[in-house]
């Protein structure tokens, strides 16, 4: 990396190189760190990143013009080259002028200034301790289960939102400050080598995989890569002799650490700890756990006995740091799951059970059976395509259809080209989606029966939305789920 002064008559001559402390001097005199030029407040340490749709150094020069102090840009990009060629004579030269630090890769550099600012942030003259978390499903819940926990204690500094790929885990470390005294990082993966990338910037000193099911099959390929790809957490700690909280109620994480003779491990589950998830009821909607040897009462605000294993995550997490179940389950007891998650909502016409933040056949299947359990007159289920499920998508659509059928939930409406596909494979009534010459046949197709039940196919959110306003669905308890990208809640105005 260099720095250029764009007030220097001979910029290639008198660039310095930067190594990571000097850049980490830069940042620690920043305001913090930003990758979005329309979210500058004033002061902060700029990255102009790259994707396929987008590229930053493109907007380095306004994120400088709004206040950013520096602006960290690829070292072949045009903002780069116009450095040298303005002086304080030159408006351009005045804003760009020493505040510019080109780079080979920018996303490297904000991953190397990440990691170092994780190894220079002292609790009590050590390294602050990070939790890393991975898993198919439940990251997010059992993150922020965690973090409520553990707050009655410390000031935890986690993952915001979903912030858990290669540019969101170094986001997420940056917000690290002399205030915390521990982290929770989540860390999300599609592809072989994510978590061993993650891990490696993060350099979690405890670790917890919430589970492994199918999902990204298109990244991974199995259900095997699935779990070897998530194992590179479990890889890591091992190398390091850090420790790995275990869910010892799941099968396949025991198998997992079996496998890893040297991991050292930290036990948890709800049979290992004495716990009963209780029944539900229209008094008690929500997900209550029993702590039977302690005669302790776990109360939620969450819907779904799935959620189960995230709050003894969390109440295992607390309690290795000095936290009691009691003041753990009050935590817990106060904490609102928000951002489509496990949520319930009564809109006055129906009651809506919203889980539609992701999907796959794992979640989807846990959500299904959640509802079938739940006591309501009028049953219905919205639920949009599981995606990147590969070569496995066809079966694992109809496998959720047969499973809705076999339920004896009898109206249902579904929502993409992957449920529809599949639909149309094994019923006659349901057209192909293309025409030969690959043009939409339709947007929707809806079955009914003798009783006014109805099957609905649409092929976006949009389609199902506009059909609920044209045809109100009333009385019913309604589960909403689907991939993100399917964008299921667009349809909650409309119920």
């Amino acid at each position: 990396m260099r720095l250029y002064d764009g007030c220097r008559k001979d910029n290639h001559k008198s660039d310095t190189d930067m190594d990571i402390k000097e850049l980490y001097d830069i940042f620690k005199s920043c305001s913090g760190v930003a990758t979005d030029s329309r979210t500058i407040k004033g002061g902060e340490l700029f990255f102009a990143l790259k994707g396929e749709n987008f590229d930053g150094n493109e907007y380095a020069e306004k994120a400088l013009e709004a206040g950013a102090a520096y602006a960290v840009v690829s070292k072949d990009s045009a903002i780069a080259g116009k450095a040298g060629s303005g002086c304080p004579g030159n408006g351009s030269g005045r804003i760009l002028a020493g505040r510019l630090i080109p780079s080979d890769n920018t996303l490297r550099t904000l991953q190397e200034l990440a990691r170092w600012h994780r190894s220079m942030t002292f609790v009590g003259g050590k390294p602050i301790p990070v939790i890393g978390l991975t898993g198919t499903n439940g990251k997010t819940t059992t993150k922020e289960l965690m973090k409520a926990v553990l707050s009655v204690r410390y000031n935890v500094t986690a993952t915001e939102g979903n912030l858990n790929n290669s540019i969101g885990v170094p986001l997420s470390l940056l917000k690290i400050n002399a205030d915390s005294d521990i982290a929770i990082i989540e860390m999300g993966a599609s592809h072989p080598g994510d978590i061993r990338e993650l891990v490696s910037i993060c350099l979690p000193n405890f670790g917890l995989i919430t589970n492994v099911g199918k999902a990204h099959l298109l990244g991974f390929g199995s259900f095997e890569g699935v779990k070897k790809a998530k194992g590179e957490l479990y890889d890591y700690l091992q190398r390091t002799a850090d420790k790995a909280f275990i869910n010892v109620d799941n099968k396949e994480l025991c198998k997992m650490a079996e496998e890893r003779p040297d991991l050292q491990t930290i036990p948890y589950g709800l049979r290992f700890q004495g716990a009963e998830i209780l029944e539900t009821d229209s008094s008690h909607p929500f997900l209550r756990i029993a702590l039977k040897n302690e005669n302790l009462l776990i109360k939620t605000r969450m819907i779904g006995a799935y959620n189960a294993d995230n709050v003894m995550a969390a109440i295992a997490v607390g309690e290795y740091m000095g936290i009691s179940h009691a003041d753990a389950a009050k935590a817990i007891a106060d904490y609102i799951p928000t951002n489509s998650r496990s949520q319930m909502l009564d809109t006055g016409d129906n009651t809506l059970i919203i889980d539609a933040y992701n999907a796959n056949p794992t979640s989807m299947a846990a959500a299904l059976d959640n509802f079938a359990g739940i006591n309501a007159a009028d049953k219905c289920v919205m639920l949009g395509d599981m995606l990147e499920l590969g070569s496995e998508s066809a079966a694992e659509h109809r496998k959720a259809i047969g499973k809705v059928e076999s339920l004896g939930i009898a109206t249902a409406f579904f929502v993409g080209k992957e449920f529809w596909k599949a639909a149309a494979m094994t019923d006659g009534r349901i057209p192909e989606l293309t025409s030969g010459h690959g043009d939409t046949v339709c947007s929707s197709v809806v079955l009914k029966d003798g009783n006014g039940h109805a099957t609905g196919f649409f092929l976006t959110s949009k389609d199902l939305a506009s059909y609920l306003t044209q045809h109100p669905v009333k009385g019913n308890t309604i589960l909403i789920k689907g991939s993100r990208g399917m964008r299921m809640e667009t349809v909650i105005p409309a119920l």
